[in-house]
């Protein structure tokens, strides 16, 4: 039987949800959040399969709840369910140790799949980024680790500029306000002892 929890501050869009689970063989939702902050602590509790994880949420979102619960239990599954298809929504999903990413208009069969093949330790992507994930894999892989100076945030931030994010798109990915983004940017470069944003991306790509 997969243990499931399901999170999404939209109560009808929930318990939709759950009520297609629960008609699935071998599924049970053994438990339901509406925060991030909530997903986390239920999570941790509760030690589902699989966490179906919406990413607009009030308070915390879903994209630092999913790093928080990998950080703790890096052996449960996340399954971001959401709205949004742009690319700083998947990018940084999975960044953040999401293994699935499926969009809100997915036909019921398909999110129990996408559950199914996410706890076998499949990963699953919606059609429409699906094609944007096999890119982004097979990009060459940064050097982020070898900047220990940079906060955790700080890192997100430098990494989603190497992949060709705006301020705005930053922004938008981390819910923060521009300003904010602009502000880590100054730390970055600071940090790297570089003057201007191509300087910190070549770094972070190791081109220098």
């Amino acid at each position: 039987m997969l243990k499931v929890v399901v999170v999404d501050d939209h109560p009808m869009f929930r318990q939709g949800v759950v009520s297609v689970l629960e008609a699935a063989e071998g599924i049970e939702v053994v438990g339901e959040a509406v925060t991030g902050e909530e997903a986390v602590r239920l999570t941790l509790e509760l030690r589902p399969n699989v966490v179906l994880m919406d990413i607009n949420m009030p308070g915390l979102n879903g994209i630092e709840a999913t790093a928080r619960i990998k950080a703790e239990q890096s052996d449960i599954h996340i399954l971001v369910l959401t709205m949004f298809k742009d690319d700083a929504s998947v990018i940084t999903a999975m960044k953040a140790g999401a293994r699935g990413y499926l969009l809100k208009d997915a036909d019921s069969e398909d999110i129990v799949d996408a559950v199914r093949s996410v706890a076998s330790g499949k990963a699953i992507f919606s059609g429409d980024v699906a094609s944007r994930m096999i890119e982004f894999a097979t990009r060459p892989a940064s050097r982020l680790g070898d900047f220990p100076d940079l906060t955790y945030r700080e890192k997100e931030v430098l990494s989603l500029m190497a992949e060709g994010l705006t301020n705005a798109e930053i922004a938008r990915a981390l819910e923060v306000s521009a300003k904010t983004v602009s502000n880590y940017v100054s730390y970055i470069l600071n940090k790297l002892q570089v003057t201007t944003r191509e300087q910190a991306i070549s770094k972070a790509k190791g081109q220098s």
